[in-house]
């Protein structure tokens, strides 16, 4: 059965509208007085995951899997600035039940057909409808509301009750401290979406702070639970906080901005002075508010895979065309420090430095290069003022002779002042994209920019890497020119981080949590490689933890349709054989398969395109023998390119063997991982 629109129910549809009224208070009257609370069982289409909702006084949900209770009775609501609270005090006047098995196709993702099979109720009340859907990997509810007049948000109540003082991977605000009591939460409201993950009970949640989503919950018998949104298009996104040692969270919501002014890094950022009262304000209409998701796994590679947040997402409009879409690999700039040796030209902030990345991109079938930070004037948040050093024009028609296309970072101040024009002018220069930076904000207007930077940016046929950014929430299948986002701990961190990170336990923590959310601008591909202990930021020269193999690793591993080759192209250059496997995987895939991990331990994945697979995995900084069971590829015989850590990568971290062997009969693949290590494999059809 095909899903459905459910247009919201109003009561007072008939001509005798007096008689109606009438009928319908008496109705509702009857109802509340004889069946004060009444509770419905909603499964998913295999029957093992439960969501009993229960209505009157208050909308309640409880989630259970196999019997087992992961989220207790947990009330949510919708305060209205009338005073009116939805979810309260009534009950609903219909219920309608939807069964919709369906799959469809995605347009930059990491498969090509999305299974979205679901049990759904619906209850309908005079004005809303509150939804609740059942998938067999996870449930969620959203409220739609009805208004015949403008109306605003005052709060939401999204609660999530736990059943015990469970563990949590818990991704703090990182900057949040304030002397003004006051203010602890507006400080929090203005910040970057990138912390490495608090692994605590939930009752030692520490006071007064924030955390953003995506949050991983370890329920009974290794059962995971994850909390993030979905359909995030104009409303604030939404913070999780435990303010009574309980083993409850409750959403918190940033406040709408009243004044905002320029300020922030190099004046590109809107820096809120006061906010109104209310969190989201509407104009009159049918409004669907975001959608709350809790993903469920029952081991913990599955929630490495997970399409909740993809789903959920609105589609493309109709009749929109992505086609011109073509996610890829980009030449970066900024994490090496313009940094090349064995030229005879000074590197920089020059054309000769980015005719240089123009052509090793040419030359090796990567199709961007980004110039990030640097390009435009400093200081003055205006994309049409660019250092005399770069003539910008040339440069575009240079990389366009060599099949490369240009990508221009961009302060959000300067983006959002100027939108229609900047993207229409550099359209028109072949410029194929922005890297939009330093919003660091996820309330209504800020979400809001999001989805007008997609939307005018894809009228101009330009694709958008969103960094200084939330976690993506969907925007990336409503608007497919979105191909990236940042709101993760990158590799950045590691140019200037403290020498205590433990990047490494962070990279195998994150495709269970932040990766459920959508892609991540990571940016990897780092060929200084640090075995432990022997790590030091530093800026010009950056290195990673861990081994090569492991930067290899990681192009399969992390899904990211446009994928940062962050490291120097000299580096790249005098690193033949990893260059060539960078350079050549692709970026969006046919299927990928979690294999195998542990929260904060390990992960492998496997990921298709066309005939080829790739096969990538990642460990914590203990040895780790690895065995894949590969019976998925099938029959026939396959040549596997296998990219290993050496013998020495322990102590040298870019100690790695290559070797082409041919794939077992028994479909069973066993690697050796050095502590902070990885292997990467292309796994491909021998043609007889």
């Amino acid at each position: 059965m095909k899903r459905e629109l459910v247009k919201p129910y109003n009561l007072l549809h008939m001509t005798l509208k007096f008689m109606t009224l009438i009928a319908a208070v008496a109705s509702v009257a009857v109802a509340e007085a004889g069946a004060a609370v009444k509770s419905r069982t909603l499964e998913s289409p295999d029957g093992r995951l439960a969501v009993t909702v229960t209505t009157g006084d208050e909308i309640t949900y409880s989630l259970s899997h196999d019997g087992i209770l992961l989220v207790g009775e947990s009330p949510v609501s919708i305060s209205l600035a009338d005073g009116d609270v939805l979810g309260h005090g009534r009950m609903p006047s219909k219920v309608i039940e939807n069964s919709v098995r369906e799959s469809f196709k995605a347009a930059i993702y990491k498969k090509n057909t999305v299974e979205n099979n679901y049990n759904e109720l619906v209850f309908k009340y005079k004005g809303y409808s509150v939804i609740f859907r059942a998938y067999n990997d996870g449930m969620a509810y959203r409220f739609v509301i009805d208004s015949k007049n403008p109306f605003k948000v005052t709060s939401e109540q999204a609660t999530f009750n736990f059943p015990d003082d469970w563990k949590a991977f818990i991704p703090y605000v990182r900057d949040y401290r304030t002397d003004n009591p006051d203010e602890v939460f507006n400080v929090q409201f203005y910040n970057s979406f990138e912390n490495t993950y608090s692994h605590t009970a939930i009752s030692e949640w520490e006071h007064n702070r924030l955390a953003f989503l995506p949050l991983l919950v370890e329920g009974d018998g290794g059962r995971k639970i994850c909390i993030t949104e979905a359909d995030l298009l104009d409303y604030p996104g939404m913070y999780l906080y435990n303010g009574d040692a309980s083993t409850s969270l409750h959403g918190v919501y940033a406040p709408c901005p009243d004044k905002i002014e320029q300020g922030g890094h190099n004046m590109l950022q809107g820096v809120v002075k006061t906010r109104k009262d209310y969190i989201a304000s509407f104009d009159a209409g049918t409004v669907s508010l975001p959608w709350r998701i809790i993903s469920v796994s029952e081991k913990d590679c599955q929630m490495a895979d997970n399409d909740m947040v993809y789903r959920l997402a609105s589609a493309p409009a109709e009749g929109s065309d992505f086609s011109w879409v073509k996610p890829g690999k980009v030449a970066w700039d900024w994490w090496n420090a313009w940094n090349l040796y064995g030229v005879d030209f000074r590197a920089g902030i020059n054309n000769d430095t980015y005719k240089y990345y123009i052509d090793f991109a040419s030359e090796h079938g990567i199709e961007y290069v980004i110039l990030d930070e640097g390009w435009a004037v400093n200081m003055k948040a205006d994309l049409m003022q660019i250092v005399p050093e770069i003539d910008l024009e040339s440069l575009a028609e240079y990389a366009g002779e060599r099949n490369v296309g240009l990508i221009l970072w961009a302060g959000y101040w300067a983006f959002n002042r100027d939108m229609e024009n900047v993207c229409r002018h550099y359209s028109e220069m072949g410029i194929k994209g922005f890297k939009v930076d330093f919003m660091d904000r996820d309330d209504q207007l800020m979400v809001d920019f999001h989805r007008r930077a997609a939307e005018t940016a894809a009228k101009y046929k330009l694709m958008i890497d969103f960094h200084g950014t939330y976690k993506p929430a969907g925007l990336n299948r409503t608007y497919p020119n979105v191909v990236n986002f940042e709101g993760v701990h990158g590799l950045e961190q590691l140019k200037w981080g403290s020498e205590s990170i433990n990047q490494v336990a962070y990279d195998v923590t994150i495709p269970f949590i932040r990766m459920v959310a959508g892609p991540m601008d990571y940016t990897q591909g780092a060929m200084r490689n640090a075995s432990y202990g022997n790590y030091r930021p530093v800026g010009s020269e950056a290195m990673s933890q861990g081994t090569r193999c492991r930067q290899l690793a990681l192009y399969v591993v992390f899904e990211s349709p446009l994928n940062m080759l962050c490291d120097s192209p000299s580096n790249y250059m005098a690193e033949k054989e990893c260059t060539e496997f960078i350079a050549e995987i692709p970026t969006v895939w046919d299927e990928t398969r979690a294999l195998d991990g542990k929260v904060g331990e390990y992960v492998a994945m496997a990921r298709r395109s066309g005939d080829t697979w790739y096969i990538g995995g990642i460990t914590d900084w203990n040895t780790r023998d690895m065995v894949l069971d590969l019976s998925f590829i099938g029959d026939g015989r396959y040549v596997v390119d296998l990219f290993r850590d050496g013998v020495n990568a322990d102590r040298a971290g870019r100690d790695y063997r290559k070797e082409t062997v041919e794939l077992p009969s028994d479909r069973q693949m066993k690697v050796h991982l050095a502590p902070g290590g990885g292997f990467a494999a292309r796994i491909r059809p021998v043609n007889l």
